[in-house]
């Protein structure tokens, strides 16, 4: 296969076929993943607390029923931990095969769990022991799709190519929220007796779509090129421990406002909203903030990508988290309103204006920061570190601020305007990574603007067959291969 950073190499047939596999692969796995999610999280922010917390005061089910949400994000690390270093040591497609069996498997298995009336303690324990093995599974998933596409796709769309994937985030998100509104429209007794079940247990066809494609997927370009040269390290986590980490900071940091910001809008958000606000929305209504933020999140990811193709990741990302510094106080007050026009707007734009504008850079930044033989596992300690720190205690830390303060909006503001400046922090203490080489051993954020050269203008396109460069003759000379054919 041809190098893919030539414009040439884009009309090969192989290359072709393999990249649009690896588009559809990624997007599906996404899907799948933020279906499981979403649903979880819908389903732990209007139902689960009366499920399988029904012996608690109902505020604090709703507290509890979050805090299994968040569970999954203890274990999302362990499972990027674990299948990051077996994705640098075997490769990538193999653990992108078994991270969709063990993390669709546990979401078909929620939705045959017996309830708290049933079987007492042991329903939310059990539920508890599947959102461990949900996260485990999904603690690699989307790093490994986002290292996949950001490796096939050629340098100068890689920003747009790698952020289509993630509009099956919005897919995904889009199918629970559309799936969920419907059902909590029937009478609530059906609802809770078998029709909740209903979505999760279809969650099995998308995995064998999944798997399906995932079988006929080729290995990428770039772990191709360290197999041909015996360059595949056996130790990935020492190489992220004594090098990679000042990557992975910076990884957490532009995650935190994006990856919290977006379980506080369809979590949180949905749970004050429809119940603990002065004015309650009913819940049906409150779903639809989702179903068009996701919607707007399909055009705003591509879109996103593709400008920073173009001018940068960084100024797009940065423009995202300061978007949703400044909508965090008065997109928290319009919840508490109790107006259904309101509380939709509010979460529709939080989630898919300011979270996506965030996730559309997002795709091929993260890998960008890793070097080639660790970037699986650089980019799922990044990820799932975050999404502890981020989204796994938004949710939870969220619903105890409101239940301490008696509902007061102010605190869950104020809480995501702190993440949405951490952000903004880190855009301005993290390099452009904008037309990195990835086939480099080397990780950017270790390297200065001066070593780095000045950015390959990757936004016009070059003569047919012609190289782009990726740095300066010095730059070049600095890596450990001159000549890459894959």
């Amino acid at each position: 296969m041809k190098e893919p950073q030539n414009p040439a190499a884009e009309e090969d047939p192989e290359y072709v076929a393999n990249l649009r596999r690896a588009t559809l692969a990624s997007t599906v796995g996404s899907a799948l993943e933020y279906f499981d999610f979403a649903l979880y999280g819908l389903a732990s922010a209007l139902i689960f607390n009366r499920l399988f917390f029904s012996n608690l005061d109902p505020a604090m089910g709703v507290v509890a029923s979050l805090a299994t949400f968040g569970v999954g994000f203890v274990a999302r690390p362990l499972g990027g931990l674990f299948f990051g270093t077996l994705g640098d040591r075997i490769g990538r497609k193999w653990v992108l095969v078994v991270t969709i069996l063990l993390m669709g498997g546990s979401t078909t298995l929620i939705g045959a769990l017996p309830t708290y009336e049933s079987i007492g303690i042991w329903a939310p324990i059990l539920l508890t022991v599947l959102r461990l093995a949900q996260g485990f599974g999904a603690g690699a998933e989307q790093a490994g799709a986002t290292v996949l596409m950001a490796e096939y796709s050629p340098i100068r769309r890689r920003g747009y190519l790698s952020s289509l994937p993630f509009i099956g985030i919005q897919l995904g998100t889009l199918m629970a929220s559309v799936v969920y509104a419907a059902l909590s429209a029937l009478p609530d007794a059906i609802f809770v007796e078998w029709a909740w079940r209903v979505p999760f247990l279809c969650s099995f066809v998308l995995i064998l779509l999944a798997l399906f494609i995932r079988a006929r997927l080729k290995e990428t370009p770039t772990y191709v090129e360290l197999e041909k040269n015996e360059d595949v390290t056996k130790q990935p986590l020492r190489q992220v421990l004594t090098g990679g980490l000042p990557g992975v900071v910076a990884g957490i940091g532009l995650r935190m406002a994006e990856n919290g910001g977006s379980y506080m809008m369809q979590t949180l958000a949905l749970s004050f909203a429809t119940g603990t606000a002065a004015a309650t929305v009913d819940q049906s209504l409150a779903t639809w903030g989702i179903t068009l933020g996701a919607l707007i999140g399909i055009a705003v990811i591509p879109i996103t990508g593709r400008l920073s193709d173009r001018i940068g990741r960084l100024p797009i990302y940065r423009a995202g988290s300061l978007f949703l510094l400044v909508f965090s106080f008065p997109g928290w007050w319009l919840l508490q309103t109790g107006s259904p026009v309101a509380v939709i707007a509010t979460v529709a734009i939080g989630y898919g204006v300011g979270v996506n504008t965030m996730l559309g850079p997002q795709c091929a930044m993260l890998p960008e920061l890793f070097g080639n033989r660790h970037r699986y596992l650089g980019v799922a300690m990044a990820r799932e570190l975050s999404a502890v720190l981020a989204g796994g205690l938004a949710g939870v830390v969220g619903a105890w601020m409101l239940a301490v303060s008696d509902g007061n909006w102010l605190l869950p503001a104020i809480y995501m305007a702190t993440l949405a400046a951490i952000t903004t922090a880190a855009t301005v203490l993290t390099p452009e990574t904008r037309g990195r080489d990835l086939l480099r051993i080397e990780d950017a954020v270790r390297i200065s603007d001066d070593e780095q050269g000045p950015l390959p203008d990757v936004s016009a396109p070059s003569p047919r067959g012609v190289e782009p460069s990726s740095g300066t003759p010095a730059d070049v000379g600095r890596r450990d291969r001159v000549e890459h054919s894959v």
